[in-house]
């Protein structure tokens, strides 16, 4: 359905100790344009510290207590800017509780947060933010803690980047891209990566996007760049080299890649950039349709 519907409900994923403050923010700005609530979730995961069945009752008690305090905190201070939102404290791993949660209040996208480039902690984010891409009934942004600094800081009036792989999701990721292209009035690049086969046969992506249903209005500035080589690695290079506002992937259900993780997993875990995952069908599976953003927000 794309992006010209709104957005009423936003699930963000939250700690106990400041590391989703960007996902957060983000979100904040996300609820107060358009009056959606915020759903602040928060995981126990028993596996952490013991079998669960072994985790005395009292424990499990003081450590949902205390989440409940942090969150109520947030939630008032997310009331007293107007803005509604509802705390969820579940035990389970965060992957299953996000979904579970984000089907029941039939939200419209999933924050994360992530730490950037800091030390192994994009490793374990990005592979629970992949898992959750995979899984997710919504889009899912995940924001990383340090994505306004460094070398890749977005510059004022940044493109949206959409990264092209043919997949089923193909077609939602590029409508959401053009939306989002549009309601900013940024310029939108297209990233084409070659395999060794295409540059090989000198195949020209740019040419082919008419032919294979790829098409942009006219009243959106687009340009087209095509990379050779890995594809996370060409994205790295094209959000270094164009500092966009934010990356549009398609991802999606299974990874085509050998190994446990895919493309989804180096975006989601290195990029400054927010970084939107959208899955085929985003507003399927009983999710309210995905969002429209504002140059206000970016």
């Amino acid at each position: 359905m794309g992006f010209e519907n709104g957005l009423k409900t936003i699930v963000v994923a939250t700690d106990l100790q400041g590391q989703a403050e960007a996902a957060l923010e983000y979100a904040r700005k996300l609820a107060a344009y358009y009056g959606a609530r915020i759903v602040l979730a928060h995981g126990l995961d028993p596996m952490e510290y013991a079998a669960v069945n072994t985790v005395p009752g009292s424990v499990l008690s003081r450590m949902t207590e205390e989440a409940r305090k942090v969150l109520d905190q947030l939630a008032g201070d997310l009331l007293r800017e107007g803005i509604h939102s509802h705390s969820e404290v579940r035990q389970g791993t965060i992957v299953e509780m996000l979904v579970d949660v984000a089907r029941q209040y039939k939200a419209g996208l999933i924050l994360i947060g992530t730490k950037g480039m800091e030390g192994a902690g994009p490793v374990v984010v990005g592979a629970i933010a992949e898992r959750l891409v995979r899984l997710a009934p919504c889009p899912v942004m995940a924001v990383a803690a340090d994505w306004n600094a460094g070398a890749c800081r977005p510059s004022p009036g940044g493109p949206v980047l959409l990264a092209i792989e043919r997949n089923e999701a193909t077609a939602e990721a590029t409508a959401t891209a053009a939306s989002l292209a549009k309601t900013f009035n940024r310029p939108l690049l297209v990233l084409h990566v070659r395999s060794a086969a295409e540059k090989a046969a000198g195949l020209d992506p740019c040419n082919l996007m008419n032919a294979e249903g790829i098409h942009f209005e006219e009243t959106i500035q687009t340009r087209c760049l095509v990379k050779d080589g890995d594809p996370a690695e060409a994205v790295s290079e094209a959000i270094e080299e164009n500092h966009p506002c934010i990356l549009v992937a398609g991802v999606k259900r299974t990874s085509g890649t050998s190994g446990p993780h895919g493309t989804a997993f180096a975006l989601l875990s290195a990029s400054r950039v927010p970084v939107l995952c959208v899955p085929p069908e985003a507003a399927g599976a009983g999710a309210e349709p995905a969002i429209t953003l504002t140059a206000e927000v970016l």
